[in-house]
C-alpha cells in the first residue's frame, strides 16, 4: 500500500507538471465550440432591496465585463424558495429581490425579462436557474399568503430550519413542472437550469420526515431507492415539460461534485465526501444515460490536492463518465485563485485547471462560480479569460439530439462605407420554423493566401446578434477574406458566405 501511495503521488506530480508547465502550448488551444458560463445568484441577498436602478446598474457592469471576458452563457437565479424574480401568477415575488416576499418591486420591473434582453443583445445565452425543491431558506421568517407551502403545508416538510417540497408527492412534481413551463412559455430563455438541491443535504442524526409520503407511495421498496426514483421521475417529467413548450430550450443541471465515492461503489471516485447518489438521492449518470438532461455541470469546486475531494481526481472521473451529453466543469473562482499550483507554487491553480479542462475528453467548457468574482477580476481570473483562454469567441456545444439542421446562409453580404467607417453588412436568411431562424452570426477573418478553414477557431472574430460588423480599416493595402455564417437557436451553423475586402 505504501508503495502504491508513493507511485500515485509521483504519477500525480508528473501529470500536473505535464498539464501545467508548457503554458505557451496550452494557450494555443482555442476550441471553436465551448460553453463559457457564469452563475449570477440571488440567494446570497446581493439584490435584496437594492432597487431597480442600482440593480440594473450593477448587472450592466457585470454583463459588460463578462462579455469582454468571453462568457457566453449566464445562469440567472430566478426562483430561490418557491418565489419569483420575475412576473408570476403561480408564486410570490421573492424577498431576495424586494426585501419582503410577495411585495412587487417599486418602481415596477421584471428582472428576468430585462436580463433576457440584455444577454441576447450581447450575444449571450440566458438560462433561467431555479431551485426546484426548496420552499423556504433558513433566513426567511415569513412566507407570503400566496406561497405554495402556505396553501399546501401538508405537501412540504421541515428539515434543518428549511422547508422542502416533498419530492415523494406527484402533485409537487407537477407544480414545479408547471412553474418551469410557465417560465419557458413566457420568456425567451435559452435554457432552464436547476442546481444541486434535491433531497436536503443530510444533517447528522436528523432523519428526513417523509414517512407519510413513503407509506402512501413506497409500495414496500427500499426507501433510498424510492427516493432516487422520485427524483428520477421529476427530472424526466421536467425534461418532457420543457420540450413540450419549446423544443429548443436546453435543460441543464449542476449537481454536487461527487457522484459516489469508491468505498460505496467500485466505479466511484477516490474521494470521501458527500455523495449525490447516496446522500442527495440524485442519480446523475442515469439522467445522462436516459437523455433527460442536455448538459451537466458538476460543481468541482475543490482545489487540486484536496484530501477529501481532489479536483484532479474528480475532473478525470467525470471525464470518463461524461456520456453523450456535454460535460461542463463547475469552477470555483475564489478557491482556484487562492491555492497555489502544486507544480508551480508561484502561481495559482487556474493554469493547471484550464489545461485539464481542455485536455481531457468529453469536456465541453466550464461555468464560473460566481459571476461577480469574474467581473471583479479576483486573482486576475477575468483578465486571463479575456486575454488567454477566451481570447477568441466560441459557439455553443452542438446538441444534435435536439436539432441538427443548419439554417440557410446569410444573404446580401456586402462591405459599405458609412459615417461609422467601413462596415460589413448582411441580411438574415429566410426560415419557415423558429428552430431554423438565424439567431446569431459567426464572422471569420483570413489573410491573403490563407485557407478559409472555418474549423480553425483562431480565425473566429465575432459571434454577434447584429447583421453587421465594423471592419478594422487601416490603409486599404491589406487583403482579407471575411466569411459570415448563420447560427440557429442551437448553434447549428450554416454554410459560409465569403467577401474579400482591403483594409
Amino acid at each position: 500500500m505504501q508503495m502504491y501511495r508513493s507511485f500515485f503521488c509521483f504519477f500525480l506530480a508528473a501529470m500536473l507538471a505535464l498539464v501545467s508547465a508548457p503554458v505557451a502550448a496550452q494557450h494555443s488551444v482555442h476550441p471553436k465550440r465551448e460553453f463559457r458560463g457564469a452563475w449570477i445568484q440571488a440567494v446570497n441577498g446581493q439584490w435584496q432591496g437594492l432597487g431597480r436602478d442600482a440593480m440594473q446598474a450593477e448587472l450592466t457592469r457585470e454583463l459588460n465585463l463578462l462579455q469582454a471576458d468571453g462568457i457566453n452563457v449566464v445562469l440567472f437565479q430566478v426562483r430561490v424558495e418557491g418565489d419569483a424574480l420575475y412576473v408570476s401568477n403561480l408564486e410570490p415575488w421573492s424577498r431576495y429581490l424586494t426585501g419582503q416576499q410577495g411585495t412587487p418591486p417599486t418602481p415596477f420591473w421584471d428582472p428576468l425579462a430585462w436580463m433576457v434582453e440584455q444577454c441576447h443583445a450581447r450575444g449571450m445565452e440566458l438560462h433561467a436557474w431555479i431551485n426546484p425543491y426548496r420552499a423556504k431558506t433558513k433566513g426567511t421568517r415569513a412566507l407570503a399568503t400566496t406561497h405554495y407551502a402556505v396553501r399546501h403545508p401538508e405537501r412540504c416538510f421541515q428539515y434543518d430550519n428549511l422547508m422542502i417540497f416533498d419530492p415523494g408527492l406527484p402533485e409537487n412534481r407537477a407544480f414545479i413542472c408547471e412553474v418551469a413551463s410557465d417560465i419557458v412559455a413566457r420568456y425567451d430563455v435559452d435554457g432552464l437550469h436547476i442546481d444541486d438541491y434535491f433531497y436536503p443535504y443530510p444533517v447528522a442524526g436528523v432523519s428526513i420526515p417523509d414517512d407519510v409520503s413513503y407509506a402512501r407511495y413506497g409500495q414496500g421498496r427500499n426507501r433510498a431507492d424510492w427516493r432516487r426514483e422520485n427524483v428520477n421521475t421529476f427530472i424526466h417529467e421536467l425534461h418532457q415539460a420543457i420540450r413540450a413548450v419549446k423544443p429548443w430550450v436546453k435543460f441543464g443541471v449542476s449537481p454536487f461534485g461527487i457522484y459516489r465515492n469508491l468505498r460505496s461503489w467500485d466505479q466511484g471516485s477516490a474521494t470521501t465526501g458527500l455523495q449525490n447518489y447516496d446522500d442527495l438521492y440524485a442519480d446523475v449518470l442515469k439522467w445522462i444515460e436516459e437523455g433527460w438532461v442536455d448538459y451537466n455541470i458538476p460543481q468541482i469546486y475543490w482545489e487540486i490536492g484536496n484530501k477529501a475531494a481532489d479536483y484532479y481526481t474528480l475532473i478525470n472521473w467525470w471525464s470518463r463518465h461524461a456520456g453523450d451529453r456535454p460535460l461542463i466543469i463547475g469552477q470555483d473562482v475564489e478557491r482556484t485563485v487562492s491555492h497555489p499550483d502544486p507544480a508551480y507554487p508561484s502561481r495559482n491553480q487556474m493554469y493547471a485547471k484550464m489545461a485539464l479542462q481542455r485536455g481531457l475528453p468529453g469536456i465541453a467548457g466550464s461555468c464560473q462560480w460566481y459571476a461577480r468574482a469574474v467581473a471583479d477580476d479576483k486573482g486576475s481570473y477575468g483578465t486571463l479569460l479575456r486575454t488567454v483562454y477566451h481570447q477568441h469567441p466560441a459557439l455553443q456545444p452542438a446538441m444534435p439530439w435536439m436539432d441538427d439542421k443548419a439554417p440557410r446562409k446569410p444573404r446580401s453580404v456586402k462591405p459599405v462605407w458609412t459615417s461609422d467607417g467601413y462596415v460589413l453588412f448582411w441580411k438574415a436568411p429566410k426560415a419557415k420554423k423558429p428552430m431554423d431562424e438565424a439567431r446569431l452570426y459567426a464572422v471569420y477573418r483570413f489573410a491573403k493566401g490563407e485557407k478559409c478553414d472555418l474549423e480553425e477557431a483562431s480565425h473566429l472574430v465575432a459571434v454577434t446578434p447584429d447583421t453587421y460588423l465594423v471592419l478594422p480599416y487601416e490603409d486599404g493595402k491589406q487583403r482579407w477574406t471575411y466569411v459570415v455564417t448563420a447560427l440557429d437557436r442551437l448553434h447549428n451553423e450554416s454554410k459560409g458566405v465569403k467577401k474579400k475586402v482591403k483594409l
